[in-house]
């Protein structure tokens, strides 16, 4: 069990401000070009960090959570009455 998360390697911020993701990290998490990937801060406010996520498993994610959270909304309802 690995106690850290895995070290790619280091990149730069080119004057665009563009990066290159190491290749180690894209054969890893099944990155290829064409792909696209959500950009965000783990937590609100911290600029020390940020995360990609692939935006096909984001948007399975959210369509997972909406059923969830109409699930939650019609028991909601429904005690309500």
């Amino acid at each position: 069990m690995k106690k850290f998360p895995e070290f790619y390697g280091l990149t730069t911020v080119g004057e665009r401000g563009q990066v290159v993701i190491p290749a180690k990290a894209r054969a890893a998490l099944k990155i290829k070009p064409g792909d696209k990937l959500i950009v965000m801060t783990t937590h609100p406010g911290e600029k020390r960090m940020i995360t990609l996520i692939s935006a096909e498993y984001f948007t399975r994610f959210l369509k997972g959570f909406e059923a969830q959270i109409a699930t939650v909304k019609k028991q909601l309802s429904e005690k309500g009455k």
